[in-house]
């Protein structure tokens, strides 16, 4: 991989990890105000994938699809479908 393409990789993984974390926080002020757990779980999905895209910028290689990084993300979106499947069922 090319140095330029690296540095790129790693600005766009570091501007996503701030805006997943960002998300995580406003999820977690909306959860504070009205105590649905609908915010919280969204809050940690968020926080997953602020994780993952560390974890990828930490290790400075292009290999999105290692097993680890993967799971992380698919945790993370499970989560999601499961925040709003369960709130669709409690109605």
């Amino acid at each position: 991989m090319s140095d330029a393409r690296l540095m790129v990789l790693l600005f766009l993984w570091g501007a996503s990890a701030v805006a997943s974390a960002t998300a995580g926080l406003f999820f977690l002020k909306f959860w504070r105000r009205t105590r649905d757990r609908f915010f919280l779980v969204f809050a940690f999905a968020f926080w997953a994938l602020a994780l993952n895209w560390t974890g990828l910028a930490a290790t400075r290689r292009g290999d999105e699809a290692r097993t680890y990084f993967y799971l992380v993300r698919l945790t993370a979106f499970v989560l999601i479908i499961g925040a709003v499947v369960d709130k669709n069922r409690s109605r």
